[in-house]
């Protein structure tokens, strides 16, 4: 029994030491995620130029061209009418500097005056305001512009014009030179408005009217008027008139004393009332007393200003023209 016992234990042992060893578990390998290639080199871009500034152009009415990047903040304006375009486009501020015949509208007497329009121009005071450009009008001749130039100045000339239209123009040139295109079209609707506002008026009238514009009678036998082709001579026509001295040359003609009895007016228009003439006074003068408007007392001061200087005055001009000629028609 004892012999059994130890027999059996021996097989327990030799049956252990046959079993295969238990397996290690394996450590798990952490994976690694695969490595991003490195971005391929890109070349610098290359640095943007600065645009070039745009140049503006302008053109006058003797074909000198202009170019600025900026709008002209030092101005010069020799010519009245230019004067009261720039101050009615409200440019005023860029004026440096006048004529002294540029009086209108008030502010612009305080603006410092370079001297007078004839002959030679005062050029070292126009020097001395440092202006990017001088604006003039035909008051300025071509040999003065010239000589402007010839000192490195820039010059801009205006043609003065024949009618309305043209006007509204050279209202939107000088705009175009200083900035105040907006301006320009808000005053031209304007303006455009009461010029039809007349025609209107006037057009359905029949009977024209006769009329002397008198310039100058310092001599009564020669007085100084304005002939055909002129913004005087238009401006009576489209106020209903007709210019008996419409046959002269000329924005000044003489005319004789003769031939304006000949013509016998209807109205006599005073733009020489400034100084001093009166209706009576030509009332007065030899053989005046048989002439029409003298006998019917049709004899009438006007501003010479609102008639001739080629500004936005000259719609006033129409305005005030027509009601001299026509007054039933405007009551």
């Amino acid at each position: 029994m004892k012999k059994l016992f130890t027999l059996i234990f021996i097989l327990s042992i030799l049956l252990g030491a046959c079993t295969p060893a238990e397996t290690p578990t394996a450590e798990p390998i952490e994976e690694v995620a695969p490595t991003e290639a490195p971005p391929e080199p890109t070349e610098e871009p290359e640095p943007t130029a600065e645009p070039e500034p745009e140049v503006m152009i302008f053109v006058d009415d003797l074909g000198n061209s202009f170019g600025f990047i900026e709008y002209p903040q030092a101005i010069i304006s020799i010519s009245p009418s230019t004067t009261e375009i720039l101050f009615a486009l409200g440019a005023g501020e860029q004026v440096v500097g006048r004529d002294d015949a540029s009086l209108f509208p008030e502010e612009v007497l305080d603006v410092p005056s370079v001297g007078a329009l004839w002959g030679d121009l005062p050029t070292e005071t126009i020097l001395a305001l440092e202006p990017d450009i001088i604006l003039a009008a035909e008051i300025i001749s071509e040999e003065q512009v010239q000589a402007l130039k010839d000192l490195g100045l820039n010059v801009y000339w205006q043609a003065n014009p024949d009618n309305y239209e043209e006007l509204w123009d050279n209202l939107r040139e000088i705009a175009a030179l200083t900035g105040h295109e907006d301006e320009a079209e808000t005053l031209i609707v304007d303006l455009d408005a009461r010029v039809k506002t007349v025609q209107e008026i006037i057009a359905p009238i029949d009977e024209i009217p006769t009329v002397f514009y008198e310039l100058d009678a310092t001599d009564p036998a020669s007085p100084w008027t304005t002939g055909g082709g002129t913004f005087i001579d238009y401006i009576i026509t489209e106020a209903g008139g007709a210019n008996v001295a419409v046959e002269l040359a000329g924005e000044y003609a003489q005319i004789s004393s003769e031939e304006l009895l000949a013509t016998n007016p209807d109205v006599i228009l005073l733009a020489d009332a400034l100084y001093g003439v009166t209706a009576e006074s030509v009332g007065a003068r030899p053989g005046w007393d048989v002439i029409a408007a003298v006998k019917n007392g049709a004899i009438y001061a006007i501003d010479p200003n609102i008639m001739s200087v080629p500004g936005p005055r000259l719609v006033d001009g129409l305005e005030e023209t027509a009601k001299l000629l026509h007054p039933e028609a405007f009551e």
